[in-house]
Formats: structure tokens, sequence, C-alpha cells
């Protein structure tokens, strides 16, 4: 990898970091050139604006949290194991979540929401990717009988991510983790009733 190349992965990962903690509004290229200890004409050479790194960033933070998601459910057989392997990756959301700062889609989608539709539609674009991700599992437990045949993979697909976020949300914001723990008991429960065995 070239140095003009490092040199940009640094200004992403250092904004990364800024992003998810301060915010997108609250950062200023000053603080991403204290952080890098880059000059401006660094940064402006690679990027046209701080709408371009925080979009970069995102994508990144997006790359980032798909490799937990592919790493934890490989290894897992059965669809229920996946889910609640999803869960897990933000087990510890107060003390050490997947990204400094918390869960980047959640941060991104509440601060996009107005004032920059560039990247809350990228928001949006990731927010259904995972959907889609987790509605995957929920057809491979359907198709192998793990999960009752006329269940609803999309509908439920969404409950459980919009679940996952609710519960980093909620445990951030008490800072306790307990509101994950709680949430993941609850989605076992659910998961079960799924199940094909307990068909009347």
């Amino acid at each position: 990898m070239n140095k003009v190349d490092e040199t940009r992965n640094l200004i992403i990962q250092t904004s990364l970091a800024l992003f998810n903690k301060k915010g997108y509004s609250q950062t200023s290229i000053q603080d991403i050139m204290t952080a890098t200890g880059l000059p401006k004409g660094a940064i402006y050479r690679r990027f046209e604006n701080k709408n371009d790194i925080a979009i970069a960033s995102f994508e990144y933070a997006g790359s980032l949290i798909w490799q937990y998601y592919f790493e934890a459910t490989k290894y897992m057989v059965t669809a229920t194991d996946k889910l609640i392997a999803m869960f897990h990756i933000y087990q510890d959301a107060v003390n050490n979540p997947p990204i400094e700062g918390g869960c980047p889609l959640l941060n991104t989608a509440i601060e996009s929401d107005f004032g920059f539709p560039e990247l809350h539609e990228k928001a949006s674009e990731a927010y259904n990717r995972t959907v889609f991700f987790i509605q995957g599992i929920i057809d491979e437990g359907i198709h192998t009988k793990e999960f009752r045949q006329e269940m609803d993979s999309y509908s439920l697909a969404s409950f459980l991510f919009s679940t996952i976020e609710g519960a980093v949300m909620a445990s951030r914001l008490s800072l306790k983790n307990e509101h994950m723990n709680h949430s993941v008991e609850q989605v076992k429960i659910l998961l079960q009733h799924y199940t094909e065995k307990n068909q009347s």
C-alpha cells in the first residue's frame, strides 16, 4: 500500500472514531487535523469536504460491522444460534462496543435524518442490507424446518434488528448492559415460540 493510501485510511479511521463519539456536526476539520496530526492540505487533497470524509468513514464502519456479523455467525449451526450471536456482538455495548462510540448505524441514522441526505441514504441502505441478512438466516431456519413454515421472515427480521438497535441505545444511555441482556432473553423466548416443535 502506498503512502497516499495509508494517509487516506488514517483520515477515515480517525474520523470514524470522532464522528461516532462526538457526532458529525460536532466534529470539525480541525478536530480531524489534531487527531491525525495531518495538515489541512493533506486532508483536502484526498477529500473534497467533511461530508466526503463522513461518507467514507461510514462505509468503513459498515465493513467492520459486517466482519463482526460474519465471524459471529459462520460457525453457528442453527438459525437461532446465528441470530443470538448477532445480539452478542453488542453484549457489552456500554464498555466495549465493536466500534468505539457505539453503533455507527444508530448514531448516523439519528444525526443524518435532516440536512445530510447522502449520509442518510447510506444509513438507510445499511439498515436494509442488515434486515435482509437477518431475513436470510430466518429463511434458512424455515427451509431446514427449524422454524414454522408460515412465519413472516421479513417482519421478524425487522423486529429483531430494531430490538438490537434499541437495546444498544438503552444500554448506552443508562450505562447498563442489562437492557441488552433482557433483550437477548426475550428474543430467545420469541424464537422458541417459532420453532417447528411448537406447532399445534
